[in-house]
């Protein structure tokens, strides 16, 4: 048991396994790392956790101070209350808000990369909120990136006039208005100088980039996409919530075959020859075969028009590359779909992995590609007032007479 380590994790989210993501991250460690947790006494948990961590790569230590016996450690880490968890390596040093395994690795990283990447949210248009935390704002995504050590920042093209040169990625969320031709003009110029851009288009408005779109034989069709599979009730959507379990060969998508995601209000995106050199087209994200893209949606009804409208399975999402020199190349990931990262979705299924997955791969951090730590599902049971007098009856009153009535039948058969 000590030569071969095997463990099992019987809860339905992994709990007690560390992600692929911080299994990855710690593999790859070229540093030494300390996590030092200050206190009288151990945590159990923690430490349990960072055996895991250990087993993984060396060059992980994890040890517990009494700062009352070491006060030199106490005040080199500037250590001012208890329990206190310090991650460190070199002269870096970083306290996570808490001990769980997520904010242990996020800390893990920012002790350990050199440089922060930013990804700039293109706005102007009518886009996504980063800071809004309703249902539609994007703010569980800007925490999520910040905590992986992206720097996010907004940019006016009208008032910037290019795509500003610390920009890892642009992302550009669910416009509801057009771009200047000139702003079209200015991500075009950006990408073909070896830009990075994710661009998500809802149903009803392309943001007047179709043109630039086109330029690269990507096909925004003017449908929504409908999956009568049924599946999608699961999680508690309907046919106009296209379910994805079937995935391209593409490091974005290589980890989410265990998991779906899916997309509220979703139209086609598909490909065409190229036109503009070697370019590699990936269809990511395909629907069921219970699905099409409909061409005309008329208030809640749908059906499938032979001849009319496109028979599943239907293409989401598209990665495109194109390569311009040994280490320089075009990344461009368009998606028909903006709300699947929102606050009331990321959360949700493999829908915050597979954006967060996307900015990884297009800032070229693909060691960050993975399905992410997990948190508890919320198993509570709310019973109405008739159920809880239906369980009364059945547990309280019902069981107890068979008990009994059963005891008094055998023993007047015995007797």
């Amino acid at each position: 048991g000590y030569r071969y380590h095997k463990r099992f994790d019987l809860t339905t989210e992994g709990l007690n396994t560390l992600s692929d993501q911080t299994k990855k991250i710690v593999g790859g460690l070229q540093k030494d790392v300390k996590v030092i947790r200050f206190d009288k006494v151990d945590d159990q948990r923690l430490a349990d956790m960072m055996r895991e961590y250990k087993f993984i790569n060396a060059r992980v230590t994890y040890e517990r101070v009494d700062p009352q016996l070491k006060p030199e450690l106490g005040q080199k880490y500037q250590v001012k209350r208890m329990p206190d968890t310090v991650v460190t390596s070199g002269e870096r040093v970083e306290r996570p808000q808490a001990d769980d395994e997520q904010s242990v690795t996020n800390a893990l990283m920012k002790v350990t990369r050199d440089k922060l990447k930013t990804i700039c949210f293109i706005e102007g248009h009518g886009e996504k909120d980063l800071g809004s935390q309703e249902a539609d704002g994007y703010a569980s995504i800007d925490k999520a990136m910040k905590s992986e050590n992206y720097e996010v920042k907004s940019v006016n093209l009208v008032s910037s006039n290019k795509v500003p040169e610390d920009c890892a990625a642009i992302v550009v969320a669910g416009p509801t208005k057009e771009f200047f031709p000139q702003e079209a003009d200015l991500i075009g110029k950006y990408l073909d100088g070896g830009g990075k851009a994710l661009l998500m288009l809802d149903p009803g408005s392309d943001g007047g980039l179709n043109n630039l779109l086109k330029n690269w034989n990507i096909i925004l069709a003017n449908d929504t996409v409908i999956d009568v599979s049924g599946v999608g009730r699961l999680f508690g959507t309907g046919p106009a919530v296209p379910l994805v379990t079937n995935y391209g060969a593409h490091p974005i998508t290589k980890d989410l075959n265990r998991v779906a995601t899916f997309f509220p209000f979703a139209r086609s995106v598909d490909t065409g020859e190229s036109a503009k050199g070697e370019v590699v087209f990936i269809k990511m994200l395909n629907t069921s075969e219970a699905s099409w893209a409909e061409t005309e949606l008329k208030g809640n009804e749908a059906k499938f028009d032979e001849g009319k409208d496109k028979k599943g399975p239907v293409s989401l999402g598209v990665a495109m590359t194109k390569m311009l020199g040994e280490n320089q190349d075009i990344r461009l990931v368009v998606i028909g779909d903006s709300d699947f990262a929102t606050n009331n979705y990321a959360g949700k299924a493999g829908n915050g992995d597979l954006f967060l997955n996307t900015v990884n791969w297009l800032a070229q951090d693909e060691d960050l590609i993975a399905i992410r730590p997990k948190s508890p599902t919320n198993r509570s049971i709310t019973l109405s007032e008739s159920q809880q007098k239906t369980f009364f009856l059945l547990t309280v009153l019902l069981m107890p007479l068979v008990v009994i009535g059963t005891g008094v039948w055998i023993w007047w058969k015995r007797r």
